[in-house]
C-alpha cells in the first residue's frame, strides 16, 4: 500500500508514461507508477498551498467577493435548495459571508463532516448562530442538526485543470462521498486562478467537477456548454 504521506528524494521518473489527457496509466504500468503519480500529487499540493497561503489577507478578501459573486451566477435561484459549502481552511477562499445569504435567500446551507477515515462525508444543516465543535484537523462542523442530502456541493479545491479535475488534500472523502449519494449533486469546485494546473493525472476513481469558480470567472470542461 503507498503512504501518500512518504517523503521521496527525487522528482517523478514515469510521468512520461501516463496519457497527459485522460491521467490513464500506460498498460505497461505497475505500482511503481501508481506511487509516481500520488509522490507528484503530493509535490504539487505542497507547492500550491504555500502559494495559496502566500496572499496577502486583503487581496483574499477581494477574491473571495468575486468568487461569491461567481457563484451566484453559476448556481442562480437557491430558493429549496441544499448548498453544501465548507469552512474554511488553510487560505482557502472564505465564503462564510455568502453561506449566511444563502438561508436569507431561501436555501439550506450545510457543512461537510468526517465521521470515519475511510467512510464518506455526511452533511448537516448550518446556518449562523447555530453551535459548531471540532472536527477533523480542527475544522468546525455543526455541533447538531439535521442530516442532509445536499442538491449543490461546493467542493474547496487545491488545484484543477481544464478537465475540471480537481487536486484535493488526498484523503479521498469527496470521491468516496460523491460515489456514495443515492442522486449526483451539482459539482462546483471553488479556488484562485493562480491554482490552475495542466493536468492532476486524473486516476479512475477521480470525479470531475461540473465547473470551477474562481476570482476570474468561471471554468467548464470542454464538453460541457459555456456557462451564462
Amino acid at each position: 500500500m503507498v503512504d501518500e504521506n512518504e517523503e521521496y528524494a527525487s522528482p517523478p521518473c514515469f510521468m512520461h508514461r501516463l496519457d497527459p489527457a485522460s491521467g490513464t496509466l500506460s498498460s505497461t504500468a505497475d505500482l511503481q507508477q501508481k506511487a509516481d503519480v500520488l509522490r507528484w500529487r503530493k509535490a504539487e499540493r505542497e507547492r500550491l498551498i504555500a502559494e495559496r497561503l502566500a496572499i496577502g489577507a486583503e487581496e483574499r478578501r477581494s477574491h473571495a467577493g468575486r468568487i461569491a459573486a461567481g457563484l451566484d451566477a453559476a448556481l442562480g435561484d437557491l430558493a429549496g435548495r441544499i448548498i453544501s459549502a465548507y469552512w474554511p481552511f488553510r487560505g482557502e477562499p472564505d465564503l462564510r459571508s455568502w453561506m449566511g445569504a444563502v438561508s436569507e435567500r431561501g436555501g439550506v446551507c450545510a457543512l461537510p463532516m468526517v465521521i470515519g477515515r475511510h467512510a464518506p462525508l455526511a452533511f448537516r444543516a448550518w446556518r449562523p448562530g447555530d453551535r459548531l465543535q471540532p472536527g477533523v484537523w480542527n475544522i468546525p462542523v455543526p455541533s447538531d442538526g439535521p442530516e442532509v442530502i445536499p442538491d449543490v456541493v461546493i467542493a474547496p479545491l487545491v488545484g484543477f485543470d481544464d478537465a475540471c479535475y480537481r487536486l484535493g488534500y488526498g484523503g479521498g472523502f469527496f470521491d468516496r462521498t460523491l460515489a456514495a449519494l443515492r442522486r449526483r449533486p451539482r459539482i462546483v469546485g471553488v479556488g484562485y486562478a493562480q491554482a490552475a494546473i495542466r493536468t492532476i493525472y486524473p486516476q479512475p476513481h477521480d470525479v470531475p467537477m461540473d465547473v470551477v469558480v474562481t476570482e476570474r470567472g468561471i471554468v467548464a470542461p470542454p464538453s460541457a456548454a459555456p456557462e451564462r
